[in-house]
């Protein structure tokens, strides 16, 4: 028969057994419950970073679509619609500034016209005077039609009104593109007030071109043409040529005539953007 102290020595076997037993279970647990965890914060930072890329991304396009601006469409006019008071230049950029402002300074025979162009307004009618102010469309031009009745305007810009004779053909010159309208003052009544330059056109969408005209004194006009900016400067020279009178050689087309008072444009610059 077993001895007592042989029972003994079983039992704390035994005991030491199931101990140690209980022991290597409870470490198994540990480590699986840790594996979880880690596992668990691994997908958690995986699941942060792919939060916090998205957003990165999404604020660098943010940034890119800011930064790059408006995107400007150009229509080039094709070659058979195109005459001798076209003036190729090439195309400006399709991406324009659009925050900020820029000074258009008209250096004339009768002294410098300046006007603030709001970029906000009119990124793209602004990015094509820089381009065309770059390839000196502008200078030595004359500003060519006059009206005094019903409206008080002055128009410039044909870059083929030059020398010292006019011409049947005046007003018909400008780029060999066009582009659509911008900055329409469809809720400003009179929507052309004195000091305003807009942008002549054909009367069709989108056949913006170089032409301008100056308000000089409030003008009654279907919203229609791109107010381009305000003048800041010079107002009082356009409005000696409005005094002067014109010859009346459009009288029978859209009005008015060649200013009596000649206006020639020695050059237009536009400033870098400010702001």
């Amino acid at each position: 028969m077993t001895s007592t102290r042989e029972r003994q020595r079983a039992a704390a076997r035994a005991k030491l057994e199931r101990e140690m037993a209980e022991r290597a279970a409870a470490a198994r647990k540990r480590r699986q419950m840790q594996a979880s965890i880690g596992a668990g914060v691994a997908l958690l930072l995986v699941v942060a970073g792919t939060v916090w890329l998205v957003m990165s991304i999404g604020d660098d396009q943010d940034s890119s679509t800011q930064a790059g601006g408006a995107t400007c469409a150009w229509t080039d006019i094709p070659a058979e619609q195109r005459n001798e008071a076209t003036k190729d230049v090439g195309l400006p950029p399709t991406s324009a500034k659009n925050t900020g402002s820029q000074t258009m300074t008209i250096d004339t025979s009768l002294g410098p016209i300046t006007a603030k162009l709001n970029l906000g307004d009119v990124p793209c009618t602004a990015a094509s005077f820089t381009h065309l102010a770059e390839k000196k469309f502008f200078d030595n031009t004359k500003c060519h039609r006059l009206v005094t009745q019903g409206l008080q305007v002055l128009q410039c810009g044909d870059p083929s009104v030059t020398g010292d004779k006019w011409k049947e053909t005046d007003g018909t010159g400008g780029p060999a593109y066009r582009f659509a309208e911008e900055n329409l003052p469809t809720d400003k009544r009179p929507p052309y007030p004195a000091g305003v330059i807009a942008m002549a056109n054909s009367g069709q969408p989108g056949s913006t071109g170089s032409q301008f005209f100056i308000v000089y004194g409030d003008s009654q006009l279907p919203a229609s043409y791109t107010v381009l900016g305000t003048v800041t400067g010079g107002l009082d020279l356009v409005a000696q040529v409005g005094a002067a009178g014109d010859d009346g050689a459009f009288a029978q087309q859209a009005g008015g005539g060649h200013p009596k008072k000649e206006v020639q444009i020695k050059s237009l610059t536009m400033s870098a953007p400010v702001g």
